[in-house]
């Protein structure tokens, strides 16, 4: 069992920035493939950004060049550095921790974007 517990989201205007953190429980968080999804009002969950156990990543079309996924084995800790931020960035923003069958979630941090 795997808990995940985001924090860093908030009130942001275009342009800004702001960085995603997401605490994971357990011994074994270097094995996993975190990811972070968003789900914006009226939309379904979609995946913005995975790192995997060897830190190869991939991200949505949608944020390229802007936003950075990283990870931190000692602190079992997943960031998301988001850059350049736009209003359809707004949505709350969910962990995700994955190994085999098992996939766990953090219960999501909003992020708004608006002046």
């Amino acid at each position: 069992q795997v808990q995940l517990v985001e924090s860093g989201g908030g009130l942001v205007q275009p342009g800004g920035s702001l960085r995603l953190s997401c605490a994971a429980s357990g011994s074994i968080f270097r094995f996993y493939a975190m990811g972070w999804y968003r789900q914006a009002p009226g939309k379904e969950r979609e995946l913005v950004a995975v790192i995997r156990s060897g830190f190869s990543t991939n991200y949505a079309d949608s944020v390229v060049g802007r936003f950075t996924i990283s990870r931190d084995n000692g602190k079992s800790t997943v960031y998301l550095q988001m850059n350049s931020l736009k209003p359809e960035d707004t949505a709350v923003y969910f962990c995700n921790a994955g190994l085999g069958d098992a996939s766990y979630w953090g219960q999501g941090t909003q992020v708004t974007v608006s002046s």
